[in-house]
C-alpha cells in the first residue's frame, strides 16, 4: 500500500465546520489514479528509492556524515498584496525548518519521556539560496504577481509560468518551495522523491506559512505545514501507514508506534491506538495531522529515510555539490561558518567553536538557552572559538555564527546545540569525545569502571584494551543506561560479541580464551538513535585468569564462545541478530524443565511460539523466521516463574 502512496504528492487539506475545529485531512489516494494514468514508470523509480533506503538502513546508515545544508528558493506567487508575503515570514519560515530538522525546536522538551530517547536530530538544514541557477546573486526569493486567484493540485499549476504560476530551478541545486493561495482548504502538498523534475518541491499557502508574529493563521500558525511537507519531499510518510483505522498500514519506520488512523488538534498522552501502550500514538511527530502547537519530533528512523537519499546513489545526493548556498564570485561575497562544535563544557561555561571562512576578518557569535527566542550576540571575534561563562548548569544552549569579511557579511551559521553539565544528580562529564569511530578509539583501563557519554543520535563510543596472556578471558558490562544502548565487542575489524537487551536493561558480553595480539574495541550505541545529553552510562571491561560463566562467574571447564551471541546471566543466547530466515538459540538449564519460547512483534503479539522440555545442561535449537516480516521483535524464553526477553531484528 505504500507503495502506492509513494507515488503521489502528499496534499494536506483544512477542513472547518460548526461541529468541528479546523483539522488536516489528506487526498493522497484521488491523486494516486492520476499520477500512475499519467506515468506508470513512476512506481519502479519508487520501488528503486525504497531499495536504496532498505540497503541503505541495514548497514547501519552514515555514522560520519556532515550535516546536509539544502538551498531553497521561495516563489512567492501572488493576486492580493496579503498574499505577497513579506522577506520576514519568509526567513522565520526558514528558521523553523532548520530548528525542526536539527531538533533545537523551543518545544522540543513536550516530547513525552517515552519517546524522548528515539527523538532524532535529522542534521538537515536549510538557507535561502544566494546564486541563482545561471550564477547570479539572489536574495532566493522569487515574486511573481498571477491572474490567478487560487491554485488546485491538478496539473501543478502553481510551478509553471504558463499556468500563472513560477517555473521551477533545477532541483539537483535547489528545494522548490512555493507559497501561494491554494484552493479547496488545502494547507500544503509536496512531491516524494522521484516524481518529475519541473514539479519537484514543496507546496504551501500563505496563510499558513511562517509563525504567528509574522502573520500566520491559527492552528497552524508555528511554521510546521512547510515542516511536514518537507518531511514528504525527504521521503517520510505519514506516521499511521494511510490505511484507514486497521492497524495494518506501515510508515516504513521501526521507531514510530503502529497506530490506527491520524490525530487531530492536540491529544492528551497517553493516547492509545492498535494495542501500541502503554504510550501510545506518537502524535506529537510531525509526520502526523495534529496542530502546530503539539507537533515537536521527527526520529531517528525517520532521519535514517532522509539521511540515505544523500548517501552514495541517493536520490538527491547532487544537492550536496549544489553552489546554491556560496555567493557568487567576484561580488565580494562572505561564506558562511561550518563544522560547529561544543567542547570544555562544565555547568558555567563551554567553549564553541567553527570552521574558518577565507577572507574573514572576524566572527559574530549569537547564543541563547534553547528555550528563548532571544540571542545574545557577541561580536568582532578574532578568532574561531569562543568561551561562553555564566551559564546555566543542565541547560540546553543554541549558537550560531556569522563572518565579517572587508566590506560585507555573510549569513549566520545554521543553529548548534549543547548542554551545560548538570549541577549534582545524573550530570557528568565526559573524557572520551571523539571516539565515534574505530580509528577514534580511547584507551581504557581494564578492570576498573568508567562512565560516558552518548551525547546525540548518531554518537558512537568506542574503547580499545589488549588482553594479556595470564588474563585472555574478557567480560564487558554496559550498565546505568538512561536508554536503550547497545553493546558490541570486535576483535580488531572483526565482530566477536554483541548484546542489544531492550529497554535499560544492561547489556553483557563474555569472550573467553581470547588472543593475545590483537586489539579489542568494545562499541556503546544507542538503539535507534537513543541518546541523553546528561546522564552517562557506565561500562567496565573485566578480564581473568578462568573462563567466565553465563552467570559471571568464573570456572577453568567452562567452553570458550567463538560465536557472536549476547547474553544475559542466567538467561539464554541467541544468534545471528540481525537475522534472516532462521534464528539459533542456546537455553542452558540446571535442570530438566518445559520451556517456552515466543517471540512478540512490536505490539506485542505473539509472532512465534514453541513448547520445549529442555533437559539439564546446554539446549541448542533453531527457530524458523520465514513468516516474519522485516522489524524489530523481542523473544522471550520462559522457564517456569524465570523470563528472559532479549530484541531481535529481522532483515531480510
Amino acid at each position: 500500500m505504500l507503495r502506492s502512496l509513494a507515488l503521489v504528492p502528499a496534499v494536506c487539506l483544512l477542513l472547518s465546520g460548526n461541529l468541528f475545529s479546523q483539522q488536516r485531512t489528506c487526498a493522497a489516494q484521488e491523486m494516486l489514479q492520476q499520477q500512475l494514468k499519467e506515468n506508470p514508470q513512476l512506481q519502479q523509480t519508487r520501488d528503486a528509492i525504497e531499495q536504496h533506503t532498505k540497503q541503505f538502513i541495514n548497514k547501519g546508515g552514515a555514522t560520519d556524515r556532515t550535516v546536509v545544508t539544502i538551498p531553497v528558493v521561495v516563489h512567492v506567487v501572488w493576486n492580493t498584496t496579503a498574499e505577497n508575503i513579506s522577506d520576514a515570514r519568509i526567513l522565520a519560515q526558514l528558521q523553523v525548518l532548520n530548528d525542526d530538522f536539527r531538533r533545537l525546536n523551543a518545544d522540543a522538551g513536550n516530547t513525552p519521556s517515552a519517546f524522548q530517547g528515539v527523538a532524532a536530530d535529522c542534521e538537515v538544514e536549510f538557507c535561502l539560496a544566494q546564486r541563482d541557477p545561471s550564477g547570479n546573486p539572489t536574495t532566493g526569493i522569487v515574486r511573481r504577481q498571477t491572474t490567478v486567484t487560487s491554485f488546485g493540485t491538478s496539473g501543478n499549476p502553481v510551478k509553471f509560468n504558463s499556468s500563472g504560476g513560477s517555473n521551477a530551478w533545477p532541483r539537483d541545486q535547489y528545494l522548490n518551495l512555493w507559497v501561494c493561495d491554494l484552493s479547496s482548504g488545502l494547507l500544503g502538498y509536496a512531491q516524494f522523491p522521484g516524481g518529475g523534475a519541473s514539479t519537484d518541491g514543496v507546496v504551501c499557502d500563505y496563510l499558513y506559512f511562517g509563525t504567528t508574529a509574522t502573520g500566520a493563521q491559527p492552528p497552524f500558525d508555528k511554521g510546521r505545514t512547510a515542516t511536514h511537507e518537507v518531511g514528504h519531499w525527504l521521503n517520510c510518510y505519514h506516521i499511521w501507514g494511510d490505511d484507514g483505522s486497521s492497524c495494518s498500514g506501515t510508515d516504513q519506520v521501526s521507531d514510530t508506534p503502529n497506530q490506527a488512523d491520524e490525530n487531530y488538534g492536540c491529544p492528551s498522552f497517553p493516547t492509545v491506538s492498535c494495542s501500541n501502550g502503554p504510550n501510545g500514538d506518537m502524535f506529537m511527530n510531525y509526520m502526523d495531522y495534529t496542530d502546530d502547537a503539539c507537533m515537536n519530533m521527527f526520529t531517528a528512523g525517520q532521519k535514517a529515510r532522509m539521511q540515505a537519499l544523500f548517501s552514495t546513489g541517493g536520490f538527491r545526493a547532487p544537492l550536496l555539490s549544489s553552489l546554491g548556498c556560496v555567493p557568487p564570485g567576484g561580488g565580494g561575497g562572505c561564506g558562511t561558518p561550518g563544522s560547529l562544535a561544543a567542547s570544555s563544557i562544565t555547568q558555567t561555561g563551554a567553549t564553541v567553536s567553527w570552521g574558518a571562512v577565507s577572507g574573514a576578518t572576524n566572527y559574530n557569535l549569537q547564543y541563547k538557552v534553547s528555550t528563548s527566542s532571544t540571542w545574545t550576540t557577541v561580536s568582532g571575534i578574532g578568532g574561531t572559538s569562543y568561551n561562553l561563562t555564566g551559564l546555566s548548569a543542565g541547560t540546553t544552549y543554541n549558537y550560531q555564527v556569522q563572518a565579517n569579511c572587508s566590506g560585507t557579511t555573510g549569513a549566520y551559521s545554521g543553529a548548534a546545540s549543547f548542554t551545560t553539565d548538570s549541577g549534582g544528580g545524573g550530570g557528568c562529564s565526559d573524557t572520551y569525545e571523539s571516539n565515534n569511530s574505530r580509528n577514534q578509539a580511547k584507551d581504557i583501563p581494564v578492570n576498573q569502571a568508567i562512565q560516558a557519554l552518548i551525547g546525540t543520535s548518531n554518537d558512537n563510543d568506542y574503547f580499545k584494551f589488549k588482553v594479556t596472556s595470564s588474563a585472555r578471558n574478557i567480560r564487558i558490562d554496559l550498565t546505568n543506561l538512561p536508554y536503550d544502548y547497545d553493546l558490541r565487542l570486535y576483535r580488531n575489524s572483526s565482530q566477536v560479541g554483541i548484546s542489544q537487551n531492550a529497554g535499560t536493561a544492561s547489556e553483557l558480553i563474555i569472550y573467553n580464551n581470547a588472543s593475545t595480539s590483537p586489539t579489542y574495541y568494545p562499541r556503546v550505541y544507542g538503539y535507534n538513535g537513543a541518546y541523553s545529553t546528561t546522564q552517562c552510562y557506565t561500562l567496565q571491561v573485566s578480564l581473568s585468569s578462568s573462563a567466565w560463566r553465563t552467570d559471571g562467574s568464573t570456572d577453568g571447564q567452562v567452553t570458550t564462545l567463538e560465536v557472536p551471541v549476547d547474553l544475559e546471566a542466567d538467561g539464554f543466547a541467541m544468534w545471528p541478530n540481525p537475522a534472516t530466515d532462521q534464528l539459533t538459540v542456546d537455553v542452558p538449564l540446571e535442570g530438566d524443565s518445559d520451556v517456552q519460547v515466543t517471540i512478540f512483534d512490536a505490539a506485542g503479539k505473539a509472532a512465534v511460539q514453541q513448547n520445549r522440555l529442555m533437559v539439564k545442561g546446554e539446549n541448542r535449537f533453531e527457530l524458523s523466521l520465514q513468516t516474519l516480516n522485516n522489524g524489530v521483535y523481542f523473544v522471550q524464553v520462559r522457564n517456569g516463574e524465570q523470563m528472559h526477553t532479549r530484541k531481535l531484528v529481522v532483515q531480510k
